[in-house]
């Protein structure tokens, strides 16, 4: 008698197979990733930590097809990188809003650059993709902000402008490198709710680099530690908290226990001395 088929797997949607990264050459050659492997569900939601200079932004990097790989191949949504457009939004530490445009032509440049949008660009910028923009800024708490210059802004006002930049072209992928590693811890917990309003509302597959743990740990799906240089994947864990979740839950046993266990294996990765802050950049 036969047994039940087994349901098939489905692909991820990023994929790391056998990838290393190795830069400069003869005596100058520095291995910044060694043999590293990792797949990424679509619609998950992935942090990387580690130690400075592990190559967390080097993967970063090699899905935004910023940079090759030195050995492996990278795949998203089932091609190798390059072979077929992605829709990406990147968010940096640095919002890099371009001073001369108000805020919501700033929120609106991907839809002038990124197909298929640009083709509409000039039918659609006064109408529909501005009201795109509106509600996206209104979902950040920037209703009535968009004709501001981002030099009329905080930080934490321009980073959250900078998030809508980064979704208004609904990206199949979002890449976050330390977006609110420079803002005070405040301001930083608070970006933390939108974002992960924001990822409830559109499930966008986002990849996340910080040294935060608490942040890792309330925004991530998944957490993977990386070893100190040359990175590789230490550990790969699930986050078991419920969604969706509150700044109070940050302070709870469990979630203490977490983050004392991330520093556990980053301190290792470092040799042992390092001091790593489980709570803040």
């Amino acid at each position: 008698m036969s047994g039940s088929p087994v349901p098939s797997r489905p692909k991820p949607f990023i994929e790391f197979e056998k990838v290393t990264v190795t830069f400069g050459r003869g005596a100058k050659q520095v291995q910044a990733l060694s043999e590293t492997s990792l797949e990424i569900a679509e619609g998950d939601f992935v942090a990387l930590v580690g130690p400075s200079g592990c190559g967390k932004s080097t993967l970063l990097k090699l899905v935004g097809d910023l940079i090759k790989p030195s050995s492996g191949y990278v795949y998203v949504a089932g091609r190798e990188i390059g072979a077929q457009p992605v829709r990406i939004g990147m968010a940096y530490q640095n919002p890099t809003l371009l001073p001369w445009l108000n805020i919501r032509d700033n929120v609106m440049m991907p839809l002038k650059i990124v197909p298929p949008f640009r083709g509409e660009f000039r039918a659609k910028r006064k109408t529909e993709f501005r009201e795109r923009a509106e509600a996206l800024l209104a979902q950040v708490g920037l209703s009535g902000f968009g004709d501001k210059f981002p030099w009329q802004l905080s930080g934490g006002m321009m980073q959250r402008a900078n998030l809508c930049r980064a979704l208004i072209h609904e990206p199949e992928l979002l890449l976050l490198d330390e977006p609110f590693g420079a803002l005070d811890q405040f301001t930083r917990e608070e970006l933390w709710q939108i974002m992960q309003e924001l990822w409830m509302t559109k499930k966008t597959t986002v990849l996340l680099v910080t040294h935060d743990l608490r942040e890792a740990a309330f925004l991530g799906n998944r957490i993977c530690v990386m070893s100190a240089r040359p990175g590789r994947i230490l550990d790969d864990s699930e986050v078991a908290f419920a969604r969706p979740r509150t700044i109070d839950m940050t302070y709870q046993p469990d979630f203490v226990a977490l983050n004392q266990q991330l520093r556990s294996l980053i301190v290792s990765a470092r040799g042992g001395t390092g001091i790593v802050q489980a709570g803040s950049h």
